[in-house]
This record gives structure tokens, sequence and C-alpha cells, in this order.
């Protein structure tokens, strides 16, 4: 059973209310049915509509109007409740007039009443089929005295206030209360008009005196009076950013309008013309110019503030910038790449022999010949990297690099979804966008420190990458479209093999780089290391000259590795002393020998 939002406003000229019943006496009993009420407390002479559908409540109605007898409506604790006791209703409630009752298709009633005066059960004679009660009528005084006047006057302003700021308030709500002369009647008035529950309402129907009850009602309108006054500021401000918001979409409308007469184009439509433009250049495969297109047209006909437009124009521009067809030429000289490697390198027979025999059957077939993948296994500062670079240079190719040590994700190697915020392709797309061409020399170094974890292995995800059979048709997660790379030169390096898996071990053709021995170092440090160190010191006026005894007394009791990067380090620490002899004015340091040494670089670390 539901209870319509009762009216404020007597409605004395719509209906003729008769007395209900002979009239009591102050002090005198009331005996008649009651009404209880869900969600609702009735006011006197306050007038509201009733919807009654539970079976006691139609019984206590129809016996009101049969009887003749004052109907008493009290509202419940606990409006989930059918079956009302006693307990379950408040002890004071309002004695009501029915003024007219229509009986509805579903067996309810609606009936239209107004409440007369205050009143106080004292007992319940009995409950069944329908609740009757005897209660004490409440005779409210009317006399206005300083404090009720000041009272009155002071709930006026407040409710002035409110009826302003509620939007759901007549304005004639507030004129109807300043004709009200009654303080107790002018506290109902406004207590039914307060968006109020049950219990706060129930308190001001039992505050008998009115005095307390403007009181009340004073400190309610001033709580919502602040939650008003809150509520209009966000609604001000929230005004005000869509009074902004409209005025720069009929600018910008009016922007375009007028670009439009000039035939000049805004700045996401000059960014769309430029990217088709793009698109129409770009010398792109079938298929992928097929995504790009259909990407295009999505973004064209989204709103330039849209969250998915960088999204795609992110996307695009990957598009467009990578190397589809692009691609060096090849210097297949034999002859000129035989001195390359050798005046970069030396040593390394075996790498610099395999390099030469790709180059040789290239250069007859060149349509059928598979791009190599070679892995360079060697101890550190063997020269694995830096023949990687050398057989760019000799080919005529660009380089890139791309070190996979402590990679743990496979997304690294095939990127990331677009659904992701911040996805990007993976390193292989991204260092061929730098490579530029689809046909450069790719070192993957330090293929045998790929990491494993929950996010995937990567190098399950290389296995793609270095395999001729798939790899003309890589798929990277982002780019959603086949990229070749058997065009491209792949070079993995590791310091050792056994990390690295069998399937992917399976797909490289290793070479070994062994340890150096102490003449090949002596060679290298002439004709690589001491050339160099001394052009980067700046010492290429007055160059230090290196005995062969200070030489193999820096390798034998100042180094101990494979390699010869502490080699270079210990000559770039005597370079650094031969500068510093310059800078200060001193005589140029012309010869190192072994017995200078111990002075130049400390005591021997290595004996043997």
């Amino acid at each position: 059973m539901g209870w319509p939002q009762p009216s404020p406003f007597p409605l004395f000229d719509e209906f003729e209310f008769e007395d209900a019943g002979p009239s009591e006496e102050a002090g005198g009993i009331l005996e008649g049915p009651l009404l209880p009420l869900r969600d609702l407390v009735f006011f006197p002479r306050m007038v509201s509509p009733l919807v009654v559908g539970r079976d006691r409540s139609i019984e206590a109605v129809e016996v009101a109007l049969e009887r003749d007898e004052p109907l008493i409506a009290v509202a419940q604790r606990d409006p989930e409740v059918d079956e009302v006791e006693p307990e379950d209703l408040y002890e004071f409630g309002t004695d009501v007039i029915i003024g007219r009752m229509l009986r509805m298709p579903d067996g309810s009633l609606s009936i239209l009443a107004q409440g007369r005066r205050r009143v106080q059960i004292v007992e319940y004679i009995h409950t069944e089929p329908y609740i009757r009660v005897r209660a004490i009528p409440i005779v409210e005084s009317a006399e206005r005295t300083r404090l009720t006047e000041a009272l009155m006057r002071a709930t006026l302003a407040l409710f002035e206030k409110v009826v302003q700021l509620n939007r759901s308030m007549p304005e004639d709500l507030y004129v109807f209360a300043l004709n009200v002369h009654e303080p107790g009647w002018l506290a109902d008035l406004i207590a039914q008009s307060l968006s109020l529950d049950t219990s706060q309402r129930q308190e001001v129907l039992e505050a008998l005196d009115p005095a307390t009850r403007l009181q009340r009602i004073s400190v309610l309108l001033a709580k919502e009076l602040d939650v008003l006054e809150l509520e209009d500021q966000i609604h001000s401000r929230v005004q005000q950013e869509l009074d902004r918001a409209q005025r720069e979409h009929f600018l910008r409308e009016q922007m375009k309008a007028i670009q439009t007469e000039l035939g000049e184009t805004d700045a996401f439509t000059r960014e769309v013309n430029e990217l088709r433009e793009r698109l129409a250049k770009a010398d792109l495969p079938d298929e992928v110019r097929a995504q790009a297109e259909k990407e295009l047209e999505r973004l064209a006909a989204m709103p330039p503030m849209a969250p998915e437009v960088g999204i795609i124009r992110t996307y695009l521009d990957w598009i467009l910038e990578l190397p589809w067809k692009e691609e060096t030429e090849d210097n297949l000289d034999l002859k000129h790449v035989a001195e390359v490697l050798e005046s970069n390198h030396y040593g390394l027979p075996k790498a610099k022999e395999r390099i030469l025999e790709y180059i040789a059957v290239k250069k007859l077939a060149p349509d059928k010949m598979r791009s190599p993948i070679l892995c360079f296994v060697g101890p550190p500062g063997t020269g694995k990297t830096s023949l990687g670079r050398s057989v760019a240079k000799a080919l005529g190719r660009n380089f890139v690099r791309v070190s996979l040590g402590g990679v743990r994700d496979e997304a690294e190697i095939r990127g990331h979804r677009r659904t992701y915020i911040g996805a990007m392709p993976g390193r292989i797309i991204q260092t061929m966008r730098r490579a530029k061409t689809i046909n450069p020399v790719f070192m993957l170094d330090e293929v045998d420190k790929l990491g494993l974890d929950f996010r995937g292995d990567p190098a399950a995800a290389l296995l793609e990458v270095l395999d001729p059979e798939q790899n003309f048709a890589f798929s990277d997660h982002y780019l959603e479209v086949p990229y070749d790379l058997s065009k491209v030169f792949f070079i993995t390096t590791a310091n050792t093999l056994d990390p690295v898996p069998p399937a992917l071990r399976d797909r490289m053709e290793v070479i070994e780089f062994p340890s150096y021995i102490e003449e090949e170092k002596m060679e290298i440090a002439r004709r690589f290391l001491i050339p160099r160190q001394i052009e980067e010191h700046g010492l290429a006026e007055h160059p230090p000259h290196f005995t062969d005894a200070a030489l193999r007394r820096i390798i034998r009791e100042y180094t101990y590795e494979a390699g010869v990067r502490n080699l270079e380090r210990e000559i770039a620490s005597i370079c650094r002393k031969a500068a510093r002899r310059l800078a200060e004015g001193k005589r140029p340091l012309r010869q190192v020998t072994a017995q200078m040494l111990p002075k130049l670089l400390g005591p021997p670390r290595f004996l043997r």
C-alpha cells in the first residue's frame, strides 16, 4: 500500500468536510477505528489523498463512514510490517475526516482525508477485524506570545530561503505560510512541506507545545538550508561548466564555418588530411594498406576529443613510419668486404670466412639465398658485437642492436594489444622502425640472458623471429598485420649456449669465438686499442710509445681475461696520465716501458 505525498494546503474550497461525530469536550475520550500509515505522518489541518489496500485498514475506513465515527491515523514504526500490532505503532496520531471515498477495481479504496487535531492513544480495544482504539484529543493553544512571535518570524525567514532554493517547492507555499497566524499550525505546515523522514516528522507531531515545535522546525530548516546552499553551489558550478562547454562548442562551430568559407580547415581535419596524403604516398602491402585505411576512416568519423583518437593516431604513425619495402643495396664486392673485416678485427677467421661465403652465394643466387641467422658465442670482450657492426659496414646495410639481457615479458618481443592503455609494439618492430630498411643487420645481444616468469617466455617468442620458415609474416600484437623479417640479417650473441633453449639453438648457426692468446692481444693492442685511445685522449701530437715488454707485462700482470676489454682500460689509464702531464705543461710521456708500469698502474694484480 503506497501513500501519496500530502498537500500542505487545506482543500476546503473543493470538498465539504463535515464534523466527525459528536463534539467532545477538552480532555474527553475519542473512540474509533485506527488507520495505520506507512511512511506518512498526518498533521492537523493537512489534506492528503490516501490509498487503502490492507483488509483491516479497508474495514476501519468503512466502519468510520458507516458509524460516523472519527478515524485515527497513526504512523507505523516500520513501514515493511504488513500485519500491524499495537507495538508497531507510535503513541501519537491525528484524528482525520474522510471527505471522499472511491472504490478501485482492485478492491482498494482511494480516500481524501483532512487532519483535525492531535490525539494520544490510551487503549487498544481490539485488533480484529480492524484495530479499534481509545484516544485523548490534544487541545492546542493558539495564543501568540513574544517568544512564539519571535520564533515564527525566525522560522518564516528560514523557510523563505528554503523555498527559494528548493526547486520542488512552489513559491505560493511561502505566501500561504505568511497567512498562517497560529504558531502550531505554522510548524505543522512547514514540517509537512520539508523532505523529512518518518521519525523526524513524528517528533514534530509529538511536540505538543507550539514554541517547542517551532524550535525543532527551526533546527530542521537550518540543516535543510545548509544542504540546499551546498547543492545550489554545486549546481551553479556545473551550470557554469555546461555554459562554458556550450559556448566553446558554439565558437568551434563558428570557427569551422568561417574556415570553410575561407577554404581552411581546423587542426583535427588538417591532421586527418595529412595522414590521408601520407597514406596515399606510402608504399605499403595491400593487406597493410586496407587496415590503415580502415583505421583512418574510423579516425575521421570520430569527434576530436574522443579518447580513441590518440590511440588510432599513434597506430597510424607506426604503420606509416615502419619500413615495408625500403631496402639498401648490398655491396657484394668480396675483396672490399674482406678488407673492411680485416681492418676492423684481428683474427676470427671462422666468422670472417662465413660472412664471405654468404656474400659469394648471394652474388651468384641473389633471389634464392636466405638471410643467415648466426650466433656468436664466446667470452666477454672477444669482439662479438663489434664484428656485427663491421659486417653491416662491409655489406653497406644499416646496423641496429637490441639487448635482451633481463627481458622476462613475452610482450617485450611481440608487443601489447591495443586494448591496453599505453600499448606499444614489441622491441623487434620498434628496432625495425629505427633501422628504416627491411634488410638491416639486426643484432640480438645477450640472447643467453633471457628470463622466464608468469608473463610468458620471451625465448619462445623469438622462435618465430629467427625461423626463416615463419619470419616472412611475423605477427606483432600491436600491429595486427604480418611484417616481413625474412630479409633481415640476424646475428645473436651469447657468452655460453647452456641457458639457450634447444629449439632456439636449433634455429641458429653457432660460430665459436675462442679466447685470445697473448700474441693476438699484443697485435690487437698495436692495431686497434692504442691508436683509438691516443685519439680519444688528444695525444695525436705527442703519442706515447708502448714497448713490447710493457704490453706483455700489462697482459700478464694487470689483466686476466679471455678478451681485451681490461687491456684497453689499462691502456686508457696510461693515456689519461699522459694527457694530464701535457695539460699541466710538463714534458710529454714519450715511451711506456715495463719498468714504468708500477708507477703508472700500481703494483701488479696477477702473478704468474
